[in-house]
């Protein structure tokens, strides 16, 4: 996902990997996959993901199959703090429901929200925020891909919403409608070489009598700084409807604010038997400012600024070192000069 998911700030949210703060130059997206990085967008960052899908369902047992389309999207903003962000996420369907235990197949259309939740993340715990960074060893590959135990400790994130559900939903169980809490906790790991492993537990549709728990692990690796390529499992269980869902696919940088991404979902049981794949991109709107700057200047335009300084400070510090020779020769020449000569 452009976790803070950083080559990259490292490739993808991931979705791409953090420094110390939340806001990342390049884009952190949730995409690709269906978890939920531990990390915010950035304050005063609007984002928007979106993945358009197709849908092949076939229920052996029950006899009827589910062909269609839909979408999920996500709209995300980073809100006052840093560690703060706000959401809405959803997934839309529309499709056709054959049933074959008739003499002649009845065709039943559908289409509605599987689901909308309004909600907040909150990272309560960053071990990136006061880490010291180790210097790169220049006389050993190996030992700057080695394996860090302190990587096993994961920023931590928690997550409360709440679902929108209509009535007469062909998606839910019988009976649930209205609004019903959701919580979440999400993990992520960073770890050498460009991997990244996230974990969502989550307990959903709280309080109604078909509330579910989901868990989702996913792992993500940059193969390069434009490449990631993820796997991911996803568990579903309640007394409507239990699954274990797995996601294959790759995410691609078109910009610093742009990431275009493609997945296959599949299962391996006949109750029903699922098949989907869908394309996705992710944009995000940086209205970022660093705290403490109170000219006006993006972030981009500080970064710029402060390279400018660099190169400026690199140049002086070359004045610097000219030869004291040069200096007394320039010196003497100027003492040469007879200004009284008409």
């Amino acid at each position: 996902m452009f976790l803070n998911k950083t080559y990259l700030t490292i490739v993808l949210c991931i979705a791409g990997l953090t420094a110390h703060a939340q806001y990342t130059e390049v884009i952190n997206s949730n995409r690709p996959g269906v978890s939920r990085s531990a990390f915010s967008v950035g304050t005063n960052v609007a984002q928007l993901e979106v993945g358009p899908y197709t849908v092949k369902e076939e229920h052996t047992p029950l006899k009827y199959d589910v062909s269609g389309f839909g979408v999920d999207f996500a709209a995300r903003y980073g809100l006052l703090l840093p560690q703060l962000e706000i959401n809405i996420e959803g997934i839309y369907q529309n499709d056709t429901q054959t049933d074959y235990r008739s003499t002649i197949p009845t065709d039943l259309k559908r289409s509605n929200f599987k689901n909308l939740t309004l909600g907040a993340k909150y990272l309560v715990y960053d071990p990136y925020k006061h880490a010291v960074e180790e210097k790169p060893n220049i006389f050993s590959y190996h030992a700057n891909k080695r394996f860090k135990w302190s990587s096993l400790i994961p920023a931590v994130a928690v997550y409360v919403g709440a679902n929108f559900d209509s009535a007469d939903n062909p998606y839910t169980a019988p009976g649930v409608e209205g609004f019903s809490p959701k919580v979440m906790v999400a993990t992520q790991n960073n770890f050498a070489s460009g991997w990244v492993l996230v974990m969502n537990l989550s307990k959903d549709r709280i309080g109604t009598d078909y509330s579910d728990f989901q868990y989702i692990f996913t792992l993500t690796k940059a193969v390069s700084e434009q490449w990631v390529l993820f796997g991911e499992t996803q568990g579903i269980h309640s007394d409507f409807y239990a699954d274990n869902l797995f996601r294959f696919g790759g995410a691609y940088l078109w910009g610093k604010d742009f990431q275009l991404d493609t997945a296959v979902t599949f299962n391996t049981k006949d109750t029903p038997s699922v098949f989907g794949l869908n394309l996705g991109v992710s944009y995000r709107l940086d209205f970022h400012k660093d705290p403490g700057i109170d000219n006006g200047t993006s972030a981009e335009e500080e970064a710029e600024r402060k390279a400018n300084k660099k190169r400026k400070k690199k140049n002086k510090k070359k004045g610097d070192d000219a030869s004291p020779d040069s200096d007394n020769k320039r010196k003497k020449e100027t003492q040469d000069i007879d200004f009284d000569d008409e």
